[in-house]
């Protein structure tokens, strides 16, 4: 069963999340912000995070750089889910390590779509 944790400051979007990725079979983990996910990443690397953009104490893009600047820094695979939606953003986000990027709101649909796109189901 593959491992994603879900980053977000919003317990009702991680929750929604877990929800959707426990019925696409994966073991979920939340964290409410970057400095947490980062504690999360050092007990145990997910095969996937799926990550907010704002959020206090570190940020989502902060997060991903320090990730990616890690001793394995091309894993895991990092998607963004968040309400930023300009090319700005979107290219900020790419450039810093991001595999792929979802658009808040979401739904089952999308999350599932945006995985296979990635090989994740």
């Amino acid at each position: 069963m593959k491992h994603c944790l879900v980053v977000d400051d919003s317990r009702v979007i991680r929750k929604v999340a877990c929800r959707i990725l426990a019925d696409l079979a994966f073991e979920t983990e939340e964290a409410a912000d970057g400095a947490a996910a980062l504690q999360a990443c050092r007990l145990r690397m997910p095969d996937v995070i799926l990550l907010d953009w704002h959020m206090p104490n570190m940020d989502g893009i902060e997060f991903l750089r320090a990730l990616r600047a890690g001793r394995d820094g091309s894993r895991p695979m990092v998607v963004f889910c968040t309400t930023e939606n300009d090319v700005a953003h979107i290219t900020e986000a790419l450039g810093a390590g991001a595999d792929e990027y979802i658009m808040k709101p979401f739904d089952r649909s999308i999350i599932e779509a945006k995985f296979a796109e990635v090989g994740l189901v």
